[in-house]
């Protein structure tokens, strides 16, 4: 885990403690007195007490110990209601605005890294994180009072882990849950209105850090693309087979997963309604009759062949029967490793990751983050101490 510590004299280290040097400010050599406080200011957003920073520096200093300098510092509750809330929210709405209420999406990733839940259960696990007042289907009451209240949310009687579906009033089988996808939150930003191909857009940015853009492949089979697109946009077929299909061929297959989901808008909550595709599937058959016809909630990952199998798919199956098993999918991806350190690497150092340095520091944090129960607080210590020279 400690690899700037473990790996001290090794060619790895080395290149490590250049980027670390490289990065130092300008106006002079900065000691650990300091590299302990800039890791406390951007870990948590407020300077550290003076106990707190001697401790820090203590582990820097004597301990050589940089990683646990930064778990002393995500001690602090600042880190759970203030950072991380900041770093999650924009994953629960289109806009991705930081500025939206605390809800059971960013709830859960907090309780995740809190309890250092292994974070590929984010998108498949049968988990929660609710106040303690208790949870409702039908509003965000409960979390908006958590955030109002400044409660403690390292305090796990006022953050509570719950099974999704155990909650009361839940139509979800533990079979059918999905982490933070069939959250409540998730369901009213990505399953309103549209075709549910926005889940599918967002989960790919939030956890693969690749929009469609960046997934375009038009070599894939055009076989599952809905009745819904049009082959001949305009009259002109080559548009959508130079276009179109770059797109759909790939995410038709997998937003096949969410075929039983819907959001109703007039109850304020998810519905889930398992043997029965919602009607949203089966808009617009008349565009293309011959398009695929949704008739259950199985889908295909077409993107392990051709350019997007560099994301490294690993799951058990390419294809497989709702959102469960396609989050075990997504989460199994070398691409999902790399996708959370990416975001954290902006979080706490301020910039992407651009210099070679920087790329096999990411490289290395998404090793000791499969390795290490795939822990995203660790991966949060890690980046910082790679980054608390600048």
């Amino acid at each position: 885990m400690d690899w700037l510590r473990t790996l001290r004299g090794t060619p790895l280290a080395a290149v490590l403690l250049l980027g670390l040097v490289a990065s130092w400010p300008g106006d002079g050599y900065a000691g650990p007195r300091e590299q302990a406080k800039r890791m406390h200011d951007r870990l948590v957003g407020v300077p550290p007490s003076a106990a707190v920073l001697t401790s820090m520096q203590a582990s820097i200093e004597i301990d050589n110990d940089p990683v646990a300098a930064a778990n002393t510092a995500m001690e602090n509750p600042i880190f759970y209601i203030s950072s991380l809330k900041n770093f999650a929210t924009p994953w629960t709405n289109v806009p991705q605005t930081v500025f939206a209420d605390l809800n059971d999406y960013t709830a859960t990733v907090i309780g995740m890294v809190r309890d250092n839940t292994p974070f590929d259960q984010v998108l498949y696990g049968d988990i929660i994180y609710v106040p303690a007042s208790g949870y409702s289907h039908t509003d965000n009451l409960g979390y908006q009072q958590l955030e109002q209240s400044r409660a403690d949310l390292t305090d796990p009687n006022v953050l509570v882990l719950r099974m999704q579906s155990t909650l009361p009033g839940s139509q979800l089988p533990a079979a059918a849950t999905a982490g933070v996808l069939t959250t409540r939150a998730a369901g009213e930003a990505f399953f309103s209105a549209g075709t549910n191909r926005r889940m599918w857009r967002f989960t790919a940015m939030n956890f693969l850090c690749r929009d469609m853009e960046q997934l375009n492949d038009i070599t894939r089979p055009a076989d599952r693309i809905r009745q819904d697109i049009g082959r001949s946009p305009g009259g002109d077929s080559r548009i959508f087979h130079n276009t179109c299909v770059g797109c759909h061929s790939g995410m038709d297959p997998l937003s096949g997963a969410f075929a039983y989901f819907e959001w109703d808008a007039t109850a304020g909550r998810v519905v889930y309604t398992p043997g029965m595709v919602s009607a949203k599937h089966l808009i617009n058959a008349n565009t293309y009759p011959g398009g695929y016809v949704t008739i259950d909630d199985s889908w295909i990952n077409l993107w392990r062949a051709g350019p997007n199998s560099s994301l490294g798919w690993r799951g058990p199956a390419a294809s497989g029967n709702g959102m469960k098993s396609l989050g075990v999918e997504v989460s199994a991806s070398r691409a999902f490793s790399e996708c959370q350190v990416e975001k954290v690497f902006r979080r706490v150092c301020l910039r992407a990751p651009e210099s070679a340095t920087d790329r096999a520091a990411v490289q290395t944090i998404a090793n000791d983050f499969e390795a290490g129960n795939r822990s995203l607080r660790l991966v949060f210590a890690e980046t910082a101490a790679f980054c608390m020279g600048n």
